[in-house]
């Protein structure tokens, strides 16, 4: 870090803005399938991404040499990239004010001891032991994902930031067979991704939850199919987390709908002259940006283009407010947005991303909102998902299903799926959970952009419930 810092002041060219992002990221990834351990899988990256804006261009160019030839050549290049744009951009860039800001930041420590490698595959060797209760399971495996990135943003007028982050990821997934039909359950749906430290194996309930896992997946294999027709439906968090990130998540960010996405990830049903003004659920929908909450999968203290965090809110009272947006974006658009510029990686540029994107939570508790329900159905952990390039029409199934009737819990149902129009469904919204049903979940896998970039985003939500959903299974 030392050695960039010094480098990157002696050959930062004499223009109207110069950054640097160096990203370094180390991975390990250990796995037990049907209780033999799997070869450990490791990674390091490490490389710098540089920016230069001038005269109204910007051009940019990453390099993973990042000795001082390496670094000159990058700067070069990206100088050559903000010449040939200069006049030709779609805004004046060298108008933009970026900030340029000091600090530091660092995923929270939870200060408990940390297994050794030993201990967390004795871990998951013994949860894989525990999952095979029936003849019937036919494959089974838990994993744990841990991921330090360490991240140096430098601009040649002074601005420094360092943040360190910690990733942890533990899964763990059961099916099961019965002659045509195989159904899959698995822990927290596969989205229990938060920043800290493996006391979250421990906390989160990873620990022992195999037997429960399987069970359920057993349950699945010989419940009905999920029943068709207009009704209830009440979403847990695991799915909750798929409706707010598809649904609410891509719809408004602002580049997509600048129309920058329009030829490989799509546009969005949101267009400017809605933002204050439009119902996009119902009173009871208060949604929050917010990249500073510590154990979130995707907090942070400044955006990838030295914007500072801080939580705002995109949806208020059902009303539509703000665009997940950057501080380039929102120069373009005239409109105000969030810290939301994020890279995948040190060879991708920023775009308008979502970091953390969570539903407040109501004042319903999980008992009340299943009591209030005359007929239909509790649904929960995301298997399939499906929606038009205007993220608008969406259908969306389920891993797991329980049928409500009069106000209790009936029956397990299988392949539990629902359908809807984003500028709809969230009208429907007729309570929200308390802070009791509120779970913090993520992904390590939201896609966008060419090239490709996937990255790391949370949602934190309570239970809601909709009503009047056109629900059906998977036969209908």
């Amino acid at each position: 870090m030392d050695t960039i810092r010094r480098l990157f002041k002696q050959l930062a060219p004499p223009v109207d803005f110069c950054s640097l992002r160096l990203l370094d990221e180390r991975s390990e990834r250990t796995e037990v399938r049907q209780n033999v351990l799997q070869p450990l899988s490791t990674s390091f990256d490490r490389g710098a991404m540089i920016t230069v804006i001038h005269r109204g261009g910007y051009g940019y160019a990453a390099t993973s040499d990042l000795s001082a030839a390496g670094l000159k050549a990058a700067i070069a290049k990206a100088q050559g990239w903000a010449a040939a744009s200069a006049g030709r951009a779609v805004v004046d860039y060298s108008s933009i004010t970026l900030p340029r800001l000091q600090g530091q930041y660092a995923s929270p420590q939870s200060g408990a001891p940390q297994p050794s490698r030993r201990e967390i595959i004795d871990i998951l060797l013994a949860e894989s032991a525990a999952c095979p209760l029936d003849a019937r399971i036919v494959d089974w495996s838990a994993s744990l994902w841990m991921v330090a990135s360490e991240q140096l943003y430098l601009t040649a007028d002074g601005a420094e930031i360092a943040q360190q982050f910690r990733y942890v990821t533990p899964a763990l997934s059961v099916s099961a067979n019965a002659g045509r039909d195989t159904q899959t359950r698995s822990f927290a749906g596969g989205g229990l991704c938060q920043q800290g430290d493996l006391a979250l194996l421990r906390e989160s309930g990873f620990i022992g939850c195999a037997p429960g896992v399987a069970r359920e997946t057993l349950a699945l294999l010989e419940a009905p199919n999920c029943p068709t027709g207009r009704m209830d439906l009440l979403l847990l968090p695991s799915q909750m987390m798929l409706q707010i990130h598809e649904s609410i998540g891509h719809p408004l960010e602002l580049d997509r709908i600048l129309g920058d996405e329009r030829n490989f990830a799509g546009t969005s049903f949101v267009t400017l002259d809605m933002f204050g003004n439009y119902a996009y659920g119902s009173p009871l929908l208060n949604v929050s940006f917010d990249p500073t909450r510590p154990e979130q999968f995707a907090s942070y203290a400044w955006d990838d283009d030295g914007s500072p965090a801080e939580k705002v809110f995109v949806i208020r009272d059902g009303i539509l407010q703000r665009p997940l947006g950057g501080a380039i974006s929102q120069a373009r658009a005239g409109i105000g947005g969030a810290a939301s510029a994020r890279a995948s990686n040190w060879n991708r540029p920023p775009l308008d991303r979502m970091s953390n994107l969570n539903i407040e939570p109501g004042e319903s508790t999980l008992e009340a909102m299943i009591a209030s329900v005359e007929h239909g159905v509790l649904m929960d952990a995301n298997v399939s998902w499906s929606i038009d390039d205007s993220r608008n029409k969406f259908q969306f199934g389920c891993e797991y299903g329980r049928l409500i009737e009069n106000g209790e819990l009936a029956g397990v149902v299988r392949n539990p799926n629902y359908r809807g129009i984003s500028a709809t469904f969230w009208r429907s919204l007729r309570a929200v959970g308390n802070a009791a049903s509120v779970a913090v979940m993520g992904t390590p896998y939201c896609g966008k952009a060419e090239p490709s970039q996937v990255i790391r985003v949370g949602h934190a939500s309570p239970a809601c419930l909709f009503s009047d959903v056109e629900v059906f299974g998977a036969e209908a």
